[in-house]
């Protein structure tokens, strides 16, 4: 059984037990979350929202945070002595599926 579900502008396949990568979140590690923006729920059938699923919900609790590996930002304009150097580090939180509730 999984789920798809809308957190954060952003959609992510919630399965019971997985592990999402998400933008950082304010809750404190160990915190639980109820997330109710479900698109999709499937099972034995199918359920697709219009555009979320009314009575369905996704708990999970919050693993811990971090910040990504750093990317580098390079901007450059040929013959105009023009150069610009910037990184950048994503900050995340880890949550783990507990369970999934359909309607």
């Amino acid at each position: 059984m999984y789920a798809l579900i809308e957190f954060k502008g952003k959609q992510y396949k919630a399965e019971k037990g997985a592990l999402l990568k998400v933008d950082r979140i304010s809750a404190e590690k160990g915190a639980a979350l109820d997330l109710d923006k479900v698109l999709l729920v499937s099972g034995d059938s199918v359920s697709v929202g219009a555009p979320y699923i009314a009575g369905a919900k996704v708990t999970a609790v919050v693993e811990e945070h971090g910040k990504d590996d750093k990317i580098i930002v390079f901007k450059y304009k040929s013959k105009k002595d023009y150069r610009r150097k910037r990184g950048h580090r994503q900050m995340y939180s880890l949550i783990r599926v507990q369970d999934i509730l359909g309607k």
